[in-house]
């Protein structure tokens, strides 16, 4: 177990009582709520066309099986001098590349003088000593039961019944105005990227792209993302908080005491729920989710402002290793968040136990962190940064603490920009890579302007930036400034010395003078970068001796 014990005065034998009691309320409230139906789905269609990989051992025997009733082909893996005579298509390979999905898989192999092999199939049996598809979460129809017999049994029975149409929920939403993956070919933020375990999120250009196919529905893509562009759709955070305030609100009225919210999966952590029984603590309110990686410090925070005196997620051993890294960052931000306005705590838990014993010692430490003196009644809204707003101004109303601002560690969402005003020129580069409206020109005006409550560290900024002029400063400010532009650089205009047009600023054009001036196109020409872009074409065309009337600025 990973988990940050606290010690806490023994147990009130009445107030425990009480609190089950409250318990039962608060699950019945969070339970009152219809089963969420989708809106969206994602549509499969599976004729049956079966591929079996392995060698012939591993393979033939079970492809026998399936071919009674699917149609199969094998590819064995070992060398054959005399391929096996069967009634379905048998074929050698020394290589197998495979990808898809259920209805839509593709293999090519590769076999010893033969010509290369590539085939479409619905389902795949891999039996091969290393899965062909690596990822964490594998695709619906791509069953790799490992070598034992009754995981095997198990697979194919349920390939006979993959035949036909199936549909699963749409599990996401992307908003691509406001991804912060990148802008103008500048890598910026690939959270969402790097943690999916189904490998169904890639780079698109400067957007992402998924495949609702391969998306396995873990919601964890939404937890990493910064900007709120991805969100999680099954179900949407905004039905989650309504069932977090409903079971507080009946566990509070029933006389409950120090509420504590069990997020958990529902097939391994309910199932090590239900090992304990009664040894639950009444003070704990468990909560079914799609997937315990669906939620991050939006919810987090906002159950806390609700009145949960905690929130502890349950690992059971069977998540990808970057969920539960991700969560690990989300704790550390939210914690930092409610260490920073006072709250004492700890309020936020990962639960890595992976037996009842475990998790009964872990219950019995949950956090009783500090909440506010009066709930929260926001609504859990879709778009992440709204919660997220929502949740920070009311913690920091009810603070013990009420700092200007919060340190947090790197990586946090949340933050302002150093611009090293000797360095920036006033590009406005910068202006056209935030995705979040953070960065802003001065209208006409040679300034740049910062909005610190939009800005969500992705760096696209500072990768951008030719002066290498700006940092990044993790941080979450509470002063009204943060609602409004403030500057973070200005600079007297340069006035194009042939037409008087302002066409940039002092700082650039002295940036340029001290970088072209040995270039061919300016060498014994240096006035041509002090004139705007139509006058320097003008004067690099003009014959040279010739006499020429220019118009001469007044004073």
């Amino acid at each position: 177990m990973n988990i940050r014990f606290t010690e806490h005065p023994p147990t009130d034998p009445l107030q425990e009582g009480r609190d089950a009691q409250a318990r039962s309320a608060a699950i019945l409230a969070a339970d009152a709520f219809p089963p969420y139906e989708a809106t969206l789905t994602v549509d499969y269609r599976s004729a049956g066309r079966t591929l079996v990989v392995g060698s012939a051992e591993q393979a033939l025997p079970w492809a026998d099986r399936l071919a009674a009733s699917l149609p199969v082909t094998v590819l064995l893996l070992d060398q054959q001098d005399t391929l096996p005579s069967r009634p379905y298509p048998v074929h050698v390979a020394r290589a197998v590349a495979l990808a898809g999905w259920l209805g839509a898989f593709e293999a090519r192999w590769q076999a010893p003088g033969q010509p290369a092999g590539q085939g479409r199939y619905d389902l795949v049996l891999d039996l091969a000593p290393s899965r062909l598809i690596p990822s964490h979460q594998r695709p619906h129809g791509y069953y790799a039961p490992g070598y034992d017999d009754a995981a095997r049994l198990e697979a194919v029975e349920a390939m006979r019944e993959m035949v036909g149409e199936f549909e699963k929920p749409k599990y996401f939403a992307y908003k691509e105005r406001s991804c912060a993956h990148g802008r103008n070919g500048q890598k910026g933020c690939s959270a969402c990227i790097e943690i999916c375990s189904a490998q169904a999120i890639a780079g698109d250009g400067d957007r992402i792209k998924v495949n609702p196919y391969l998306c396995a529905g873990c919601g964890a893509c939404s937890t990493v993302c910064p900007t709120g562009a991805i969100s999680y759709a099954y179900p949407p955070a905004a039905l989650t908080g309504r069932r977090m305030q409903a079971a507080l609100r009946a566990f509070r009225e029933a006389g409950g005491a120090e509420p504590v919210f069990l997020l958990h999966d529902p097939e391994q952590g309910a199932a090590l729920l239900g090992q304990l029984g009664e040894a639950v603590p009444g003070r704990i309110i468990p909560l079914a989710l799609q997937h315990t990686a669906s939620t991050g410090i939006d919810v987090w925070l906002a159950a806390v402002a609700y009145g949960a005196a905690g929130v502890a997620v349950l690992m059971t051993g069977h998540e990808a290793p970057q969920y539960v890294a991700a969560l690990d960052r989300q704790l550390e931000i939210a914690q930092a968040v409610l260490d920073g306005l006072g709250y004492q705590g700890p309020h936020v838990q990962l639960l890595r136990v992976g037996a009842a014993e475990e998790l009964a010692l872990a219950l019995r430490h949950a956090p009783r962190g500090q909440v506010p003196a009066e709930p929260a009644v926001f609504h859990l809204a879709n778009d992440k940064r709204n919660t997220l707003d929502y949740a920070l101004a009311h913690l920091h109303l009810h603070a013990p603490r009420r700092p200007d601002q919060v340190a947090l560690p790197a990586g946090a969402p949340f933050g302002a920009l150093e611009v090293d005003r000797k360095a920036c020129s006033l590009c406005m580069s910068c202006v056209g890579a935030c995705p979040a409206s953070a960065l802003q020109d001065g209208q006409g005006a040679p300034l740049l302007r910062f909005i610190e409550q939009n800005c969500v560290q992705c760096g696209l900024c500072a990768s951008t930036c030719p002066e290498d002029a700006i940092t990044l400063v993790p941080r979450l400010s509470f002063q009204e400034t943060r609602k409004g532009a403030v500057v973070l650089n200005e600079s007297q205009p340069f006035h194009c010395i042939r037409c008087d047009k302002p066409f940039g600023t002092l700082q650039m054009v002295e940036n340029m003078l001290g970088r072209l001036a040995a270039h061919p196109a300016f060498s014994g020409h240096l006035d041509r970068l002090r004139m705007c872009g139509d006058c320097r074409v003008i004067d690099m065309m003009e014959p040279a001796g010739e006499m020429r009337v220019t118009a001469l600025k007044r004073d």
